[in-house]
């Protein structure tokens, strides 16, 4: 077996001879240090330099064709929206997990989006929302009906409608009005730093991910346990929201702060209260009652005269 010695000096050797056979041959010399220099080439005694510059241009670019990012296109275009929905499994998750696990000083966008906010999430936790009320109202009264010999079922499809209209209305208008006050309250004279209007349907959308197992389990016909479930859940999201906001509306005067969490607070209770309301009621059994028979009085006929 050869030794790395004998390895390393048997090219020059060869050259050795081939100069030794020709001594008119051409040498090329290329600095291994440094490529982006131009080879140096000896031809019959004279330096000639050839430039390898346009090879290099055009590995640079292939570089950068395959590493980097696409530009984004329009907002006609799919490429614009596609960027809205760069999330994996992982960051879902981890938010999702984020939005149900609130921790005191944690707040969401910087522990959980890191100025990347997507609208998968929140796109998929509303129309799994819209499907769970529904079908759960549908079971619930379904249930809270069953042994009423009256009853007919029939399923309520209209419910579908009505969840989607008022959990996307909420998902979306809702943070539009919040981001509008705060980025209105920037140019005011107070500076407040707020986040963006992605940022802040992202965090809404998550918000509502703790709904979908409450609003399964109101399919339980116990008033005070449906009562505790939405209690608990608006506690869990709410937390979310005022986590998420307070550090932003904190900067600006009291009253104002207290207000906007308030508000933020009362319409997202709102939701609660108005899905348990509609979709999950408790049907009241009137006892129906037949009206008693009395005796009638036997009167004698007057005779006709």
């Amino acid at each position: 077996m050869a030794s790395p010695n004998d390895l390393q000096f048997q090219e020059f050797e060869e050259a050795a001879e081939l100069l030794s056979a020709d001594p008119g041959a051409s040498t090329l010399s290329m600095s291994a240090s440094n490529t982006s220099t131009p080879a140096a080439a000896t031809v019959g005694g004279e330096d000639v330099k050839l430039d390898l510059s346009e090879d290099e241009e055009g590995r640079e670019e292939s570089s950068e064709l395959l590493g980097g990012q696409k530009p984004s296109g329009g907002f006609w275009t799919f490429e614009y929206y596609q960027s809205f929905f760069n999330v994996d499994t992982v960051q879902v998750l981890d938010r999702v997990k984020g939005s149900v696990m609130p921790l005191p000083g944690r707040n969401f966008v910087k522990h959980h989006l890191r100025s990347n906010p997507d609208l998968y999430g929140p796109f998929w936790i509303c129309v799994t929302l819209v499907f769970s009320v529904a079908i759960s109202g549908n079971l619930s009264t379904f249930l809270s009906e069953l042994g009423n010999p009256s009853y007919h079922y029939r399923p309520q499809f209209h419910r579908v409608t009505i969840a989607a209209v008022v959990i996307f209305v909420y998902a979306w208008l809702v943070p539009m009005g919040v981001w509008g006050f705060l980025t209105w309250r920037q140019g005011a004279e107070r500076q407040i730093g707020g986040y963006s209007f992605l940022e802040t349907v992202c965090v809404y959308g998550y918000s509502l991910s703790i709904y979908i197992p409450t609003s399964v389990l109101w399919i339980i016909p116990f008033e005070w346990l449906r009562w505790t479930l939405i209690l608990v859940a608006m506690v869990i999201s709410g937390s979310v929201l005022v986590l998420t906001f307070w550090p932003v509306v904190r900067e600006d005067t009291k009253a104002m702060a207290v207000a906007t969490v308030v508000t933020i607070l009362v319409l997202h209770t709102l939701l609660a209260v108005g899905c348990k309301m509609y979709f999950f009621q408790t049907a009241v059994h009137v006892p129906t009652t037949f009206p008693t028979s009395h005796p009638v009085p036997i009167t004698t006929a007057t005779k006709a005269h």
